[in-house]
Order: structure tokens, then C-alpha cells, then sequence
């Protein structure tokens, strides 16, 4: 499987600016406070992510 951050950039360009900026700001928080990019929490994000695209 591949990194869920890995993801996130493979679908980027098909989510408009605002859900990417929203997604990238909750992902840099999470990891400046410690979480790591393999965390359940940036599976969520992914999974919001392809909710959105409609996958």
C-alpha cells in the first residue's frame, strides 16, 4: 500500500483549493505536534480526500 501523504498528492489536482488548503493545514498540524505521516489520522484525511473526488 502506499503512504497515505503519497496519496494525497497523487488525487491533489482534483480537489479544489479550499479542501486541499483545509487538508494540508490539519496534515501540517498533526505532524507539528508530533504525529507521524503513517497515523490513523492522515488515513482520515486521505479518506475525506477521495469522499470528496467521488472515489
Amino acid at each position: 500500500m502506499t503512504n497515505p501523504l503519497q496519496e494525497i498528492t497523487q488525487i491533489a489536482h482534483l480537489l479544489p483549493l479550499p479542501v486541499l488548503q483545509d487538508i494540508n493545514q490539519r496534515i501540517g498540524d498533526w505532524l507539528a505536534m508530533g504525529g507521524r505521516d503513517d497515523d490513523p489520522y492522515i488515513e482520515q484525511q486521505l479518506r475525506f480526500a477521495k469522499r470528496f473526488i467521488g472515489e
